[in-house]
């Protein structure tokens, strides 16, 4: 951001690499006809599995795969087709508002930026498996799923600035035959997970033909089987309907069905819960705003104690602060990164021209603050801009947000992100009067130095809402 403003739009980082710090660049960069591949740095963000890499739809370079991982799934995530996952992101969002009450009781505090990650990987596992993973009832990293992707992404910004180390050594054949890397957490669990489905429904296969499965096919003597037969996990899950996707295009490798449940959790979870805790933060830190969406709350009819999708929509302050939060602090940190790849280069803000091999990127904290797009107060805080006439000025912001990305590689994901922040966040402030246990504010810092920042608060159900019980959504 500093560099920007001391150099303007354009920014020289590297032999070959280049900043752009204005909105304007992001069709020629990000549009879908402009065509620029992402850099190596993605490379670096492909997980190992036993030792061979795992593309997704996040972090393939390779276009064509892109496509063909994509097209087949695209419409699962349609924001239409989403909604019919409510009642499950309302399982988890019960589960963790009992159990952050019952530490509360207990602790007197809560680390709310922890279990709101809890939260957000749950509402994964829930959706794509029908199993949360264990975060909230156990109020811990399963399985150090979360310390496994914050190492992961802390290597990536690290080395995804120089990808020839990775290659030569986290993706070595020869260092892996020495030293055996470490499968990915992630991975691990998808494939677990599939493997389970795959055999409950080739057991459920095998009994409407009237043939007796083996005990123990599905790994856990007939377990899952069992569970499906009572309707205990959701046949509609993302496992489901990548299942069916693969069954009626044989033609799809099997290994697609690890990329599209791995994507879910690695790309979706964490992004989600910086979000999350992003949002909070900046309501708690700014009490004018806190107000003005407590009376926003209370003045809404909500039918039950869990906020609908549908309800929350009609809620224009509350859209207007989760804007302003992912534009203040975005989940992603540096540029996302493509590559020139057309033999006469592309031209960018008024004429520099950059030519073919040049690795170019857009990062979204720069971007962001904008002062001719967003104004004089760009580096601050207000929600108020979001609510002005949808002139040409409002087109202008809204084009220019980057906190899911741009264009055709614009994250497949965002509106399961959308459907958990828009029905947590106004029913975690209707339900209860939140506070700082200190009134310290967040400091940006190198993360190599902090591992976590904590957002330890107070909660107290607020006095309108005493009286009212979580009461289960059939």
């Amino acid at each position: 951001m500093a560099l920007h403003r001391r150099y303007g739009d354009v920014v020289r980082l590297g032999p070959n690499r280049i900043s752009i710090g204005t909105p304007l660049a992001i069709p020629a960069i990000y549009g879908t006809g402009a065509n620029l591949p992402k850099g190596d740095f993605y490379r670096v963000l492909q997980p190992l599995a036993h030792g061979r890499v795992v593309q997704g739809l996040f972090n393939t370079q390779d276009e064509r795969l892109h496509r063909a991982l994509k097209r087949p799934i695209a419409g699962i995530y349609s924001m239409t087709n989403l909604v019919s996952f409510e009642p499950y992101v309302d399982t988890t969002i019960r589960v963790f508002l009992e159990r952050m009450e019952t530490q509360q009781a207990a602790q007197k505090t809560v680390d709310l930026g922890a279990w709101l990650q809890f939260f957000a990987f749950d509402v994964m596992g829930e959706i794509t498996f029908s199993r949360r993973f264990g975060f909230l009832e156990t109020a811990s990293d399963v399985d150090g799923i979360i310390g496994d992707i914050y190492r992961f992404f802390s290597y990536g910004s690290a080395v995804g600035q120089m990808p020839l180390l990775d290659r030569l050594w986290a993706k070595n054949p020869l260092v892996n035959w020495i030293l055996p890397s470490k499968n990915s957490s992630v991975v691990a669990f998808a494939v677990a997970r599939a493997n389970e489905r795959e055999a409950v429904n080739k057991k459920l296969a095998a009994a409407e033909a009237g043939v007796d499965g083996e005990d123990g096919e599905d790994g856990e003597d007939g377990k899952y089987a069992d569970d499906r037969e009572e309707g205990t996990y959701n046949s509609r899950d993302f496992m489901s309907r990548f299942l069916e996707t693969r069954q009626k295009d044989p033609s799809l490798p099997a290994w697609f069905l690890t990329a599209w449940t791995t994507s879910n959790v690695q790309a979706g979870s964490d992004t989600t819960a910086i979000l999350l805790r992003a949002i909070v933060h900046f309501l708690l830190t700014h009490p004018a705003s806190l107000a003005k969406l407590h009376q926003e709350l209370a003045s809404a009819c909500f039918r039950g104690d869990i906020v609908t999708w549908k309800e929350s929509r009609e809620l224009r302050y509350l859209d207007a602060c989760i804007k302003e939060a992912g534009r203040l602090h975005s989940p992603v940190g540096l540029a996302m990164e493509r590559v020139v790849s057309a033999p006469q280069g592309v031209d960018v803000c008024g004429g520099t021209h950059l030519p073919q091999g040049t690795v170019v990127g857009l990062n979204p904290w720069v971007v962001h603050r904008d002062r001719r797009i967003f104004g004089a107060d760009a580096d601050e805080w207000n929600p108020d801009r979001w609510l002005r006439p949808k002139d040409e000025q409002r087109a202008a912001m809204e084009r220019s947000l980057l906190t899911f990305g741009a264009g055709h590689r614009t994250c497949l994901g965002k509106n399961i992100s959308y459907l958990e922040i828009y029905k947590l966040i106004p029913t975690l402030f209707s339900r209860y009067d939140i506070t700082f246990e200190t009134p310290d504010e967040w400091k940006l810092v190198n993360h190599w130095l902090v591992f976590q920042q904590g957002l330890n608060v107070r909660i107290n159900i607020r006095e309108d809402r005493e009286k009212s019980q979580l009461t289960e959504v059939q």
